[in-house]
């Protein structure tokens, strides 16, 4: 077993998932503004830091992804913000793309950016105490999109990114998101989910990544959220599994999902019914941003010093997606 598999197993062993608290300043202000809070970096770091001293941080919790900004922030305690984090033995890591730009020669799509002198940050978010990185493509679904243009283009930037953070010791998260916006079809999404993930995967062995060492974070198979036929729970499990089954190759230990702008209950539905029928090695868990931290940051807002409050709500959320990502969710749960 390699290093980087360890690392890897870590985050996503035993019903573990990861929480996404990587949202730029930027992102961290719409959240905040829908809640009244004014968005200064205490005020960031106070409802991140509630959240990396809740409980489920050792229960549930096997990794947390960390912004720039909150990387080299220190807690209330004095301790840094990946020291907090790993003393609970759960892996600090961080997102590394610089964000995704309009596709040269097709602007209606997007190419991620960052890969300049990426290197060089890797070495610095090692020595901050991160393990493992982030790194998104998007992708649009209509007729047309996404085109070959994207998926080859951010295929090769998600490859030569993982390449750069495995050189540096950590594990890369490869995230190719398609986007839930629009009125395709789950048939469609499925079709095209399947083309993006099969090229990524295409791109990482041509540079000669160790797939054991990665964690893939794609979207669940779900209709567009403007299409009139929505499919249910059962479809969406099955839907998913079948795309992973043939796009991605066995010797992947984990799949994490992001939430791509489901309800909570729905991410964690999803989620369980993924597991419950999941017939193949992986390892199939979270990793949620808005769908573990939405009621805890609506409750927070209300009295940003309610620590406990907040992180009862937190500890909730984070055990349904743990139940879940074992199989073991159910709606009676929810309210107990």
């Amino acid at each position: 077993m390699s290093e980087l598999n360890k690392i890897a197993l870590k985050i996503l062993s035993n019903g573990k998932g990861i929480l996404a608290a990587d949202e730029s300043n930027g992102t961290m202000t719409k959240r905040l503004d829908t809640v009244n809070v004014p968005s200064t970096p205490e005020n960031r770091l106070l409802f991140r830091e509630t959240l990396f001293s809740s409980k489920s941080m050792i229960n549930c919790i096997g990794g947390v992804i960390l912004y720039d900004e909150t990387i080299n922030q220190s807690s209330s305690s004095g301790k840094k913000i990946p020291t907090l984090i790993s003393e609970n033995g759960t892996v600090p890591g961080i997102k590394v793309d610089t964000g995704a730009k309009i596709l040269a020669n097709s602007s209606e799509e997007k190419i991620t950016e960052g890969l300049d002198g990426l290197r060089e940050r890797l070495t610095a978010y090692y020595q901050l105490g991160a393990r493992f990185t982030k790194w998104r493509g998007v992708y649009s679904i209509s007729k047309k999109y996404p085109s070959q243009l994207a998926i080859s283009s951010n295929a090769h930037a998600l490859a030569r990114y993982s390449a750069l953070v495995q050189e540096c010791g950590m594990v890369p998260i490869v995230e190719p998101e398609v986007l839930m916006d629009g009125e395709h079809s789950a048939e469609d999404c499925l079709t095209k989910t399947s083309d993006v993930i099969q090229k990524c995967f295409e791109e990482l062995i041509i540079h000669k990544i160790d797939l054991t060492g990665i964690i893939l974070k794609p979207n669940m198979i779900l209709a567009g959220n403007n299409s009139k036929n929505k499919i249910s729970s059962e479809e969406v499990s099955s839907k998913t599994l079948e795309c992973l089954k043939k796009s991605v190759p066995n010797e992947v230990p984990g799949i994490a999902f992001l939430s791509g702008g489901q309800s909570e209950i729905e991410a964690t539905e999803n989620l369980n019914l993924i597991n419950k029928n999941n017939n193949t090695n992986f390892i199939m868990t979270y990793s949620y941003g808005r769908a573990l931290q939405q009621s805890a940051l609506k409750f927070w807002s209300k009295d940003i010093n309610n620590t406990k409050g907040t992180q009862n709500i937190f500890n909730h959320r984070a055990r349904m997606n743990t139940l879940a990502a074992q199989g073991k969710w159910s709606r009676e749960l929810e309210n107990k």
